[in-house]
């Protein structure tokens, strides 16, 4: 059965609402993507209206801006840090937006959003 976006079925009270139509299209949902360091693996997942988005499922690399220089440079993802949008990601490991990993050039926090966009791209922490 293909996951839904839709309003609950049931009220909070648990009434259930009156149905009126079935699932949609435009409704469906798709199983978060747990973005971790490891051997680069992406998929390109076509979605509504011809568009696609790019899946990031592993990566040991990342797009570094330096804020002082303007400079951007690929380097290599030494350790996972943390993880402030979840304690379960913060546990597991997973990149998302926001999420702080340490690299040869310092501390970086992600900016880009690696399940959706397929890329790392972060930002110097300045200490």
């Amino acid at each position: 059965m293909a996951r839904s976006q839709a309003r609950s079925k049931r009220k909070y009270t648990g009434k259930k609402y009156k149905h009126f139509h079935k699932k949609r299209k435009r409704e469906l949902e798709r199983p978060p993507i747990a973005t971790k360091i490891g051997q680069v693996k992406k998929k390109k997942q076509r979605t509504l209206g011809g568009n696609f988005k790019l899946k990031l499922f592993s990566s040991t690399f990342i797009n570094v801006t330096n804020p002082a220089t303007n400079l951007t440079k690929k380097v290599k993802i030494l350790k996972f840090e943390s993880n402030a949008a979840s304690k379960d990601f913060n546990r597991r490991h997973i990149l998302t937006k926001g999420a702080i990993v340490d690299t040869p050039e310092g501390l970086a926090r992600i900016s880009s959003r690696p399940g959706q966009h397929g890329i790392l791209n972060g930002i110097l922490i300045s200490e």
